[in-house]
């Protein structure tokens, strides 16, 4: 894949060159961030940073009806994970950023933290362990660009930001709108797809505004489930889930004198199912023929910050409250709870969570003025306070050995934990000479359940010649344990060497898992480094390569399913026949992570009515184990075993490049887009495996059938790359019939080749 890129890279140099000797006419590359800098005007590429964009016609033109997916296939530091049987990581969609994990990525909307999920990805998939951002959670339409920040912020943004940091910023435009239609299906006729979106702004007072956005999606689930070789049929459902998603979002500002009130918010309803394992003929007998359970999360999702922006002089200050809440609450439905026999329901309220978030936040910034060559100055502070609660099911649900394929909530202790943290910060920069920019930021955060943590940021960019400039950035990070992590607790179905077994997932302070190696959790700490090269911008063309490297202690992971007789013995002391395994969140785990991020972009007018844009992007990222912590009450038992440490190390591609072209011309415009995927490692059912990197390309034409009306045709997986099979299914017949095409880890996801028409429209 690197040869790949490196002669692309060169192509696209060179042509870029011919573009500049034809004295083509380009647009600016430059654009103005927010981002890792609380100077005001400054351009992405002038950062002392590496920072992308992927604008919002971008994301729309990718072709894909949700924000995960169309980052997945625009930006080389993303990975997406198409997980397709895990109800909780299938329909809540994170990103990850760097190889990381979704909860070491913080995202803002609009320079404000956003609030996580309520459900925390307990499955065997990328993320195990965390509940990062659903980007479900806000409508495409609504968003003019996002800013990803690729280098740790802790110390100006406070926990989560170890990988990064995403900020997307929602339309703001008094006037105009926006409408689009979509539709897709895979070729193998499953997957039907339709969205129906609309973007309009209204002026607001004398000189203010309101942008409204609303959205629908849906989708048919699809199915790549082999054939049950134990019943010559197919028994699984194993892809994309069934879901349904409206979204309402808006931007709101009304200048007031030197002041401008502003409010901005989102409110999600999303309802989806995955299917569960297959219960076998003979497990219930309600069902003769077997049956396979149905999981639906029913997710309400809001959050909203209002503010005001003033001037004091040559001093901005910006004072704000937020809130954000996530519920899920949980139906399985097409099951039965064995224990109840034939008196067993089909269908139970399995209970739910609720994660809320509110958020106050003091910003002031200074410009220095006739100090050297000028810089900044700004300092803040942030309250911050959570809640998270566990609503249990009905008890039929719970019973026994509980509804096959979820079981529920039913916490031994009624789960309602809530927490508060404070934070101050101080961030400067400064101008020794015009060419030298230096920087430096240190934050102290302080939560009341376990204490204190300062971090700390230095950064430098110099200007060496014209169109180019050397830059670094070092500091440390942090991510506070989240009360998800902390306070989970459910039983549901999973599977151990090809077995599907009842999994209890247990809060640390439980007596059970206490007794098994749990102990109180302990922040991760970070310590970052960055160092890179720009070159850029002239003539429409900008370059950037930067090397870094990560190297986090404490990481907090999901414990293994610990079993055994050993802990047989535990539960049967303590009570418990619900459940056979065990698992609970440690900081048992030191890793570091390393690699090479290049970016390549430039766009320009080859004549008086065509306009072309190409842009590279290229990411290699390796993620290493440095240390495993023994368990300490049952050292034969160890905390991660292979398959676990995999999802924190090898499990990610272990590179990526990008590539998007546009050219138009009159009313007819093409668009490509390819992203390869390198090899990444895991273990889906028995042995470690490595799977292959994959490519898709997608394509895409569309015309202007009116002034404002275009249409557009598009295919998504060209060449209908699908990700390698599982080695070794024929040693676990016996549980799975070899149903599985392959693991939850793929990027490309298991659909093959698709086909959408969008029909879109400005007013």
């Amino acid at each position: 894949m690197i040869r790949v890129f490196l002669l692309t890279t060169a192509a696209f140099l060179a042509s870029e060159a011919n573009a500049r000797e034809a004295g083509i006419d380009s647009s600016n590359v430059d654009e103005i961030v927010v981002t890792g800098t609380r100077t005001e005007g400054r351009a992405a590429v002038e950062s002392s940073a590496p920072i992308d964009i992927a604008g919002g016609e971008e994301i729309l033109e990718s072709g894909y009806p949700d924000l995960g997916r169309a980052l997945n296939f625009l930006e080389p530091g993303v990975n997406f994970a198409r997980a397709a049987t895990t109800a909780t990581a299938a329909n809540t969609r994170p990103v990850t950023l760097r190889g990381l994990s979704p909860d070491q990525t913080l995202v803002l909307v609009n320079g404000k933290r956003w609030h996580a999920n309520a459900v925390l990805n307990v499955n065997n998939s990328i993320g195990r362990g965390s509940a990062g951002v659903d980007l479900d959670t806000i409508p495409q339409s609504g968003i003019e660009r996002i800013e990803v920040l690729r280098d740790g912020a802790a110390a100006q943004y406070g926990s989560d930001a170890i990988a990064g940091v995403v900020n997307i910023i929602l339309k703001s435009n008094a006037s105009g709108g926006y409408g689009e239609l979509l539709a897709g299906i895979t070729e193998e006729g499953d997957g039907a797809n339709g969205m129906a979106t609309v973007s309009a702004g209204f002026g607001l007072g004398r000189g203010g505004h309101l942008t409204l956005t609303a959205l629908a999606r849906g989708q048919e689930a699809t199915n790549r489930a082999f054939v049950d070789q134990r019943f010559d049929r197919v028994t699984y459902r194993i892809g994309d889930p069934e879901a349904r998603v409206a979204n309402l979002a808006f931007d709101a500002g009304l200048p007031l004198g030197t002041a401008e009130l502003y409010a901005f918010g989102a409110v999600t309803r999303k309802i989806s199912n995955n299917a569960a394992g297959f219960r076998v003929p003979g497990f219930s007998p309600l069902y003769p023929d077997g049956f396979l359970p149905i999981i639906e999360p029913r997710i309400w999702d809001f959050g909203g910050t209002v503010g005001v922006r003033t001037d004091f002089g040559r001093l901005r200050a910006d004072l704000s409250y937020g809130y954000g809440e996530n519920q899920a609450d949980f139906r399985v439905r097409d099951t039965a709870n064995v224990s109840l026999g034939l008196e067993s329901p089909t269908s139970f309220d399995s209970g739910g969570v609720t994660y809320g978030q509110h958020v106050g936040d003091l910003a002031l910034s200074l410009p220095i003025e006739g100090v050297l060559a000028g810089g900044n100055i700004a300092a803040g502070g942030q309250y911050r306070s959570e809640r998270y609660s566990i609503r249990s099911g009905e008890p039929q649900a719970y019973f026994g050995l509980g509804a096959a394929g979820f079981a529920g909530f039913n916490p031994s202790n009624p789960t309602d934990a809530k927490r508060d943290a404070y934070a101050a910060y101080l961030d400067i920069e400064l101008r020794p000479v015009e060419a030298l920019l230096l920087g430096g930021a240190v934050r102290h955060d302080h939560y009341d359940d376990f204490g204190g943590e300062t971090t700390w940021r230095a950064t430098a960019r110099l200007d060496a010649a014209d169109g180019m400039a050397l830059r670094g950035t070092i500091g440390t990070g942090f991510k506070a344990p989240s009360l998800q992590q902390q306070y989970f607790s459910a039983v549901q179905g999973a599977t151990s060497q090809g077995q599907l077994v009842t999994v209890g997932t247990l809060p640390v302070a439980d007596p059970v898992a206490r007794a098994l190696g749990a102990s109180d959790l302990k922040p991760e700490r970070s310590r970052n480094t960055t160092v890179g090269v720009v070159f850029g911008p002239f003539d429409g063309f900008a370059f950037t390569a930067d090397w870094f490297r990560i190297r986090i202690r404490d990481r907090i992971a999901l414990s293994e399913q610990l079993g055994g007789a050993a802990v047989q013995a535990i539960l049967a002391q303590a009570g418990i026949t619900g459940y056979q395994q065990v698992r609970f969140f440690t900081n048992a785990v030191d890793t570091t992570t390393e690699g090479v991020e290049v970016t390549a972009r430039w766009q320009g007018n080859l004549g008086p009515e065509t306009h072309a844009s190409v842009q590279l992007g290229y990411g290699w990222f390796k993620s290493e184990l440095d240390r495993l912590r023994a368990n300490p009450v049952l050292p034969s038992l160890p905390l991660l075993r292979t398959k676990s440490i995999l999802f924190l190390t090898e499990a990610q591609p272990r590179d990526k490049f990008t590539a998007q072209a546009s050219l138009a011309h009159g009313a007819f415009d093409l668009r490509a887009n390819v992203a390869a995927f390198g090899t990444y490692t895991s273990a889906p059912l028995i042995g470690a495996q490595i799977f292959d990197g994959k490519e898709v390309v997608d394509l895409a034409a569309g015309y202007a059938v009116a002034e404002d009306i275009r249409f557009v045709l598009g295919v998504q997986n060209l060449f209908d790359a699908r990700p390698d099979e599982i080695d070794g299914q024929d040693l676990v017949i016996g549980a799975t019939g070899g149903s599985f095409p392959t693991g939850e880890e793929t990027p490309i996801g298991l659909n093959g080749r698709s086909y959408y028409a969008r029909l879109t429209a400005r007013f």
